[in-house]
């Protein structure tokens, strides 16, 4: 099994314990690929477009943004933690997941994304946790991610692990647990469910991508639509579904 951590902070804080509290079940046989942003993807979308219009090997910053999805696409779980910076997910979070815009649903989704599934970790001093929580999870749903794990908690007190109330310490860590348990039980060699809202979101984009091929069949989006059989009967979620070749992607 192989898991995919997209930490939104170097900071090892509590967002940091509530994550190494989950994973630790899975460090016993996983093979788990960490990173740190900002360190792994220190650079801003320069919003050029030309990951849209030319392809994502285009970007400045694409050996950065493909070394990550590649984690991404082989993973089984993908992991996303940040704390709530001003009721958002951090900077580093937000600039990442811009970069890979050309892969939400409208444009170039990939189909493993489909079968995946994925864990939301955050936590903020009062209120912003939900707020950051959707950030992320906005990103994985229009990715193709539909059975998404959240744990969101808000402190009172601290936001220092050591000087939390030893309560408070238990109760975070069972939860984090509870969590943790859930998603070990999970038959990973089975794809993931794609839900009815992801399928009703594939259909819209579906009928965009229809009508840009028939007006301008070379366009970048499109044509990646009709190779991938999209256009006909073809969806990601099928079991039938067969991927193209990587030279067709």
């Amino acid at each position: 099994m192989k898991i995919a951590v997209i930490n939104g902070t170097e900071k090892h804080g509590v967002t940091y314990r509530l994550k190494e509290i989950f994973l630790q079940k899975f460090r016993e046989y996983a093979d788990i690929t960490e990173y740190y942003l900002p360190k792994d993807c220190p650079c801003f979308c320069a919003g050029c477009t030309g990951c849209f219009l030319k392809g994502e090997l285009t970007c400045k910053d694409a050996e950065r943004v493909q070394a990550i999805e590649k984690s991404l696409l082989e993973a089984d779980l993908i992991v996303m933690t940040s704390p709530a910076y001003v009721f958002h997910a951090t900077g580093a979070m937000k600039a990442f997941l811009d970069h890979l815009a050309y892969r939400f649903m409208p444009h170039r989704p990939a189909p493993e994304m489909f079968a995946k599934r994925a864990v939301i970790i955050t936590q903020c001093l009062g209120a912003g946790a939900k707020y950051t929580a959707r950030d992320m999870k906005h990103s994985l749903s229009w990715w193709g991610v539909s059975e998404i794990g959240v744990f969101a908690q808000a402190l009172m007190s601290d936001i220092v692990w050591e000087k939390l109330p030893s309560q408070k310490q238990a109760k975070l860590t069972r939860k984090a647990i509870k969590l943790s348990e859930k998603f070990a039980r999970i038959d990973y060699t089975k794809p993931a469910r794609t839900k009815l809202i992801t399928k009703i979101k594939f259909s819209f984009c579906r009928m965009i991508q229809k009508s840009v091929h028939k007006t301008n069949p070379e366009s970048l989006d499109a044509s990646y639509w009709a190779k991938h059989g999209w256009l006909g009967n073809g969806r990601p979620w099928k079991r039938a579904y067969k991927r193209p070749q990587p030279s067709d992607t």
